[in-house]
C-alpha cells in the first residue's frame, strides 16, 4: 500500500533496513547452529523444516521489534542514526563518526572483561562451548546486530516509551532515572533471555550457573543500553559485536 506522507514512507525504510540487517545475523546463527545439533542430539524434525522454522520465528520476531523500535522512538529521543541517514540519502560520514569511536572503544572494554569472565565459567556451561563451533562471524552478526535490534531497539525502546506515556503523560522527554529504568529492565531480560537456550543444552540449571548467565549478560545489557542512549543503536551495535571480536581474538594468542 502506497503512502503519499514522506514521513510515513521513510519509517517504512527504516524497518525494513532494520529487519533485513536483523534477518542476516538470524540467517547465519540458524546455518552455523541447527546443523551441529543434529550432529548430537535427535532432533524433532528434519535439520531442513527446523531450519526454515526457527528462520520464520526470527523474522517475527525481528520484524516485532523493528516494528516497536521504528514506531516508538521517535517520541522518547531515541535513534539509529547510521541507518536513518541511509533512507533519507543525508551523509552517512558524520553519523558513522558519531558512533563507532565510542562503539569501539566500549566493545574493547567490555571483550577485556568477556574474556576474563571465561576464567570463572561454570563447568556445564563451558562443556556446552566445547562441543559447538560457533563462529565468530555468527556471534559479531546474531550478537551484534540481531540481538541489539530484539532487546534495545525493541525492548528498552517500548519500556521507556510506556513510561513516557503512562508516567510523564507524554509530556517531554523521559528523564535519566526512566531511561536507567528501560536500560536496566532490558538487560535483565537480556540475560533471562539466555536461560531458553542454556537449558535446552545443558539440562537442569543450577543457581550459580543461573546468576552467571543472566548476571555476565545483563551486565553487558547495562553497557550496550548505555551506547544506544547516549550516542545512538549503531554504538550499542558496535561494541556488541567488537567484544565478540576482541575477546576471540585475544583468546587465541
Amino acid at each position: 500500500m502506497k503512502t503519499n506522507d514522506p514521513l510515513e514512507g521513510r519509517r517504512v525504510r527504516l524497518a525494513l533496513l532494520l529487519w533485513l540487517a536483523g534477518m542476516i545475523g538470524a540467517v547465519v546463527l540458524t546455518v552455523a547452529v541447527i546443523p551441529q545439533l543434529a550432529e548430537q542430539h535427535a532432533l524433532p524434525m528434519p535439520v531442513s523444516v527446523l531450519t526454515v522454522a526457527s528462520l520464520c520465528q526470527s523474522a517475527l520476531l525481528i520484524g516485532l521489534a523493528v516494528w516497536a523500535g521504528t514506531a516508538l522512538s521517535p517520541a522518547v529521543g531515541l535513534h539509529a542514526a547510521i541507518f536513518e541517514a541511509a533512507v533519507t540519502s543525508r551523509p552517512l560520514s558524520q553519523a558513522f563518526r558519531a558512533q563507532v569511536w565510542p562503539g569501539l572503544l566500549a566493545g574493547t572494554v567490555a571483550g577485556g572483561l568477556l574474556l576474563a569472565f571465561s576464567s570463572y565459567t561454570p563447568a556445564p556451561i563451558a562443556a556446552v562451548q566445547g562441543r559447538f563451533n560457533l563462529p565468530l562471524l555468527a556471534r559479531i552478526l546474531y550478537g551484534g546486530i540481531t540481538e541489539e535490534l530484539l532487546l534495545r531497539w525493541g525492548v528498552m525502546t517500548t519500556l521507556l516509551w510506556l513510561t513516557w506515556r503512562f508516567l510523564h503523560r507524554r509530556r517531554g522527554v523521559p528523564g535519566a532515572g526512566s531511561v536507567w529504568i528501560a536500560i536496566a529492565t532490558s538487560a535483565l531480560l537480556f540475560g533471562l533471555g539466555h536461560l531458553p537456550a542454556a537449558a535446552a543444552l545443558i539440562g537442569h540449571l543450577s543457581a550459580g550457573v543461573i546468576f552467571f548467565i543472566v548476571g555476565a549478560n545483563a551486565m553487558f545489557g547495562v553497557l550496550f543500553g548505555y551506547l544506544f542512549w547516549r550516542f545512538g543503536l549503531e554504538a550499542a551495535m558496535i561494541a556488541h559485536g567488537t567484544a565478540h571480536a576482541v575477546s576471540h581474538l585475544f583468546a587465541q594468542l
